[in-house]
């Protein structure tokens, strides 16, 4: 049979037309008013009359009318996406705090009406990420997640006057003479963290509670740090000897605690991460210690690592839920117009008690 030969006999089912979506019109004409009222009833709600105003919302939803996001973005020259420059999961750690950050930013962010652009910049430069998608504006604004000293991103992007915040109290960005920064800021407070988890140790009758923590250059790792200092003084009790800087990776968790059990030999040990405090446990494991029988151990954010290890690790949780609130309400706020930059809000962590403490 000829490819092109016609096939008699043969029925062939019938497919759907295509449904055509509803657009501003239809809406319109079914709430009984104007384009212009459906555009005002989507974009300047309070510009209209709360009967009025119930019609047109009703007619969307009965329709399941979608603005057409393209045509509104030409129309007010916003993208409503906000970029967020994430770097790649580090090797030898313990660390997912920033995928709860991310998946917490996403959510809050859809609910107000944005999403979030992630890109990735190049690792030898922070900054070129930022460059491209300014240059073709493709964003309205940042979130920034690097605010350790000397980081150039946020000077960089307020040199340019782009709109951000930072996740992270800005080091080395305060006005002069203030306590305030130049921009809008979410932290936690991860002295009042510490201070918790050591607070807590002592309760159960810790006296010799050991710190391993990271390199001083780092002004996070010298805040936890502040806080495993305070609670100790605040005791009375002495630190010396019995607190190891290094770099943050299980294997340099476990070479510090190795150390400090032989030299200072504590009973308990407070870490500015979990990777950190994974490396603790292995250690214990390699003595044939028991933690939070024979040593104490608790970590910083809370991973899932810390939620599953036997016996679960005791861990400070950062409200990452709250900061994302946070986040977006800043942004809200320099998106408006006029643009409202508020103060800098620091949050409060809690401690997760597992079976390591």
């Amino acid at each position: 049979m000829s490819r092109n030969e016609p096939v008699v006999g043969r029925a062939y089912p019938r497919l759907p037309m295509p449904v055509t979506p509803p657009t501003l019109a239809d809406v319109a004409e079914r709430a009984g008013v104007s384009r212009q009222t459906v555009s005002n009833a989507i974009n300047n709600p309070d510009l209209l009359r709360p009967d009025t105003l119930a019609r047109v919302q009703e007619a969307i939803a009965v329709l399941g009318y979608s603005p057409n996001r393209a045509a509104r973005n030409l129309r007010t020259r916003t993208s409503q996406l906000i970029g967020m420059r994430i770097g790649p999961a580090q090797e030898g750690t313990a660390n997912a705090t920033m995928d709860r950050f991310v998946h917490s930013l996403v959510e809050t962010s859809r609910e107000a009406g944005y999403h979030v652009l992630l890109f990735a910049g190049d690792g030898g430069d922070p900054v070129v990420g930022y460059d491209a998608l300014l240059r073709s504006t493709a964003v309205d604004a940042f979130v920034v997640t690097d605010t350790y000293l000397g980081n150039p991103q946020a000077a960089w992007l307020e040199e340019r006057r782009a709109p951000f915040v930072a996740f992270g109290r800005p080091w080395d960005a305060l006005r002069p003479g203030t306590d305030q920064a130049r921009h809008p800021w979410v932290d936690v407070d991860g002295a009042a963290g510490t201070e918790l988890a050591t607070a807590h140790l002592l309760e159960k009758g810790h006296d010799r509670i050991a710190w391993i923590g990271w390199r001083k250059d780092s002004r996070i790792g010298e805040d936890r740090r502040s806080g495993w200092t305070r609670a100790m003084h605040g005791r009375g009790l002495a630190t010396t000897g019995l607190a190891s800087r290094v770099e943050d990776t299980i294997a340099s968790g476990r070479e510090a605690s190795a150390h400090l059990l032989g030299s200072a030999r504590p009973s308990a040990f407070v870490c500015a991460s979990d990777t950190l405090a994974m490396g603790v446990l292995h250690t214990l494991g390699d003595r044939g210690l028991r933690p939070g029988a024979d040593v104490a151990v608790v970590g910083f954010d809370d991973s899932q690592v810390a939620q599953v290890v036997p016996p679960g690790l005791t861990s400070v949780r950062q409200p990452l839920e709250d900061v994302a609130v946070h986040v977006v309400s800043a942004l809200e706020g320099l998106l408006a117009h006029p643009a409202v930059v508020g103060p800098g809000v620091m949050l409060t962590p809690t401690l997760a008690v597992r079976g390591s403490s």
